[in-house]
């Protein structure tokens, strides 16, 4: 992570909730994740490709004496594969945990929840599963990704 950085875009009186959520980019979308689920980030590592795995799985990886299991973003996204270095976010999730394969990740921002909107009704269901809402930032649109929907296990029941 490169730094931390507040944006208060809207305040709704003194008890507007804020969240802290760590930007990842994926591609040219900027994702965020909050950072009470985020154990880790592990740079520049490439998982071990896992034969005949759903095409979600990025691969496995050595994390502190466990076998992790990686989700590919790109590959949920229906994005190509890159060659380039990517980063893995270390995600728990009850209890469990999984790697979140990503291009790159960014800073840990602090919003407002008042500036989260919900998925729109037109998104279409493979993204209204894995997607949890958006957040206005004067730069655009962040989409906020929710741990508990790109845990593998549930990933691989609904496929």
């Amino acid at each position: 992570m490169t730094g931390k950085k507040s944006i208060a875009l809207r305040k709704d009186g003194p008890s507007a909730k804020m969240m802290e959520i760590c930007s990842v980019h994926v591609g040219s979308t900027l994702f965020g994740v909050p950072i009470t689920h985020i154990l880790e980030i592990v740079g520049n590592t490439h998982p071990h490709a896992v034969p005949l795995a759903p095409v979600f799985v990025g691969g496995l990886l050595h994390y502190r004496g466990e076998v992790l299991t990686t989700v590919s973003m790109r590959q949920l996204l229906g994005l190509p594969a890159t060659e380039g270095r990517q980063d893995i976010m270390v995600l728990e999730n009850k209890g469990s945990c999984f790697g979140l394969l990503v291009d790159s990740v960014g800073e840990v921002l602090t919003i407002s929840a008042a500036d989260r909107e919900p998925n729109p009704s037109i998104l279409d269901t493979r993204r209204q599963e894995i997607f949890a809402g958006a957040c206005k930032l004067p730069q655009g649109l962040l989409i906020m990704l929710d741990p508990e929907r790109l845990d593998p296990m549930r990933l691989g029941a609904a496929a």
